[in-house]
Order: structure tokens, then sequence, then C-alpha cells
């Protein structure tokens, strides 16, 4: 499939396995633990893709999911702790925060200012779905001004 705003093709690669197996035999970590884990990391500040990368290069776990059955979102929502706006939301907003505080010192960047339109054309589109999702509030919306103050909470 072609790439949305390039004339290009995407870039192929291999898949994961559609179901999900189970825990390898070879970890001897239990699933109560990686909870534990993940909820310290993120207490301590981290973002869950952080998490995920911290449990597979020091704990040896190579997919949450695989080990304890859930997403490390969805065991941050049981113990209401997940972030009111999701990681790659929050990602693209501070994107589009980067952007716009270096066209307000470079004017006449075109280039930059296409790639605002875009990321924030992504932005729209990702609320979108949250809110039909029931992720986000149906009244949610995306304005730059408003999401410095958002990001810096």
């Amino acid at each position: 499939m072609a790439r949305m705003y390039a004339r290009r093709r995407g870039r192929a690669g291999s898949k994961r396995p559609y179901p999900p197996s189970p825990a390898p035999e070879w970890l001897d970590v239990k699933a109560e633990e990686v909870e534990k884990k993940v909820i310290e990391l993120y207490k301590r500040g981290f973002s869950t893709s952080e998490i995920g990368i911290i449990l597979r290069d020091g704990e040896g776990v190579p997919r949450v999911p695989q080990v304890v059955g859930k997403r490390i979102t969805e065991i941050l929502r049981e113990r209401n702790l997940a972030p009111e706006i999701p990681e790659d939301l929050q990602n693209l907003m501070r994107r589009a925060l980067r952007i716009s505080k270096h066209l307000e010192v470079n004017k006449k960047d075109m280039h930059n200012k296409r790639a605002l339109q875009l990321t924030e054309s992504k932005i729209r589109r990702l609320v979108k779905y949250y809110t039909r999702e029931g992720i986000l509030p149906s009244d949610w919306r995306y304005k730059l001004e408003s999401a410095e103050f958002v990001l810096r909470r």
C-alpha cells in the first residue's frame, strides 16, 4: 500500500503471528511480577513504550501481553493510572509544538509549515478515532495553544 502523503510505497517487513502465542518456556518471570514492575516504572515517570523497552532489555520479557495477557495500558487502566491522553497522541502533539516553535523563528520555512499541517491532520484523525472508541471525551478538541498546557501537566 502506498504512503498517505508521499507517492512511494510502504516499507515491507515481517509481521508477528496473529494469535498471541503463550509466554516462552525459558521465561522465569511471573505475570504478577511483570504487572508490579509495570506499575512501578509508570509511577517513576516512564511512558508505556519505554516500559516495554525496559522490560524487554532489562528483565528479558519479550512482550508484556504474552506474559500477562493484557497490554501495558490495560494494566494501568485497571489501577486508574492510565494517562488521560494516549501516548501516540501526546507524541504527535509534542511534535506539532516543536514545529510551531520552529516556525515562529523561521517564518519562511515552507517545508516545516507543510509538516505542521500533516502532523495536525494526523492528530485530528487520531482524536476522531479516540472519541469514537470512548477513550477521549466527545467534547475534546485539539488546539495548538492548549496543547502546550495539556502536555506540561
